[in-house]
């Protein structure tokens, strides 16, 4: 285990280094500069900007600069923003992005759960049936279209939730709902599906002879080995959950990252872009290291034996 988690950390460490790379690649493929669109700004000051921001060396000098900037965790100032540094830019707006990311997650985990468990223990009855249905309907329909809709029924129409900005639990509602439909239904059917095949082991129908309760045989017995495909997917579902806050954060006017990062697109800021995206990505690879971990620890039966060959 203690080899396997110190290769999973050397993969962890290349991902990350393959992914500021080509973040560095892609922002400096694109023609021009961003002090391009300032008339105002005469060719020796934006010559004095470019130097100041090491724009004005060759790129594999910048691209050391850019991995130095990664190690020390200092991604400098803004261009956009020459006031504000990019880790004062994420140390303001990511905690209400995480904040938002978190209760997303537990919402959609836990309703999931439920969703799924019931639907398995009433399979092909009318609970089954409403829950599969609001999973395909969570399913097809993108984050950002489910924004507007609440927004225009329970916020306009309705005037039940606030339609936008981040200052108490009630603006909460709507992005979370948002957010957390897709990942919900993705984890009804996942979790209805592993269930059903559970419930037809020979343990299962050991512990119904031993006259152990419906509850009791759910709660300690099946519900832990049919999470196992729930907590496979889950690195990918943080993953998407994490990112897919940008577009809900615009949508709902949530000053988390979303809106700095937005921002830092249209504005060709590359310290906010590179930062940011070095940034969640770190925290993502992250997660699927700890899920990759966690999944030992929850499953018993897995054991990872130093051979050649296996995974």
């Amino acid at each position: 285990m203690f080899s396997y988690t110190i290769k999973r950390f050397l993969m962890m460490i290349m991902t990350i280094l393959i992914i500021a790379t080509l973040t560095f690649i892609l922002m400096h493929s694109i023609p021009g500069s961003p002090f391009n669109e300032e008339r105002t700004t005469n060719e020796t000051i934006q010559a004095n900007l470019e130097r100041f921001y090491k724009l004005d060396e060759p790129l594999p000098v910048q691209y050391l600069y850019y991995l130095k900037s990664i190690v020390t965790l200092d991604f400098g100032p803004s261009i956009k923003k020459p006031n504000e540094t990019v880790n004062e830019l994420l140390a303001r707006g990511f905690p209400i992005s995480f904040e938002l990311g978190m209760v997303t997650i537990l919402v959609a985990v836990i309703s999931g759960v439920l969703l799924g468990t019931f639907a398995a223990l009433r399979h092909n009855g009318i609970i089954d049936y409403f829950a599969m249905t609001f999973a395909v309907i969570g399913i097809s329909v993108p984050s950002f279209v489910l924004a507007t809709l609440l927004i225009q029924k329970l916020a306009v129409d309705y005037n039940i939730f606030p339609p936008a900005t981040w200052s108490s639990p009630m603006h909460m509602v709507l992005p979370v709902l948002a957010l957390a439909t897709g990942p919900m239904a993705i984890i009804a059917r996942l979790t209805r599906s592993s269930m059903l095949e559970v419930l037809t082991q020979d343990y299962i129908k050991m512990a119904r002879a031993k006259g152990l309760t419906p509850f009791r045989i759910v709660a300690r017995h099946a519900l832990r080995n049919a999470l196992m495909p729930v907590v496979t997917i889950m690195g990918t579902m943080l993953a998407g959950i994490l990112t897919g806050t940008f577009v809900i954060e615009k949508i709902f006017a949530i000053p988390g990252m979303g809106k700095y990062f937005v921002e830092s697109i249209n504005n060709r800021d590359y310290p906010v872009i590179m930062g940011t995206t070095v940034f969640y990505s770190t925290i993502l690879v992250f997660m699927l290291f700890v899920v990759d971990l966690v999944y030992g620890f929850l499953d018993p039966r897995i054991k990872l034996h130093k051979k050649e060959g296996d995974a």
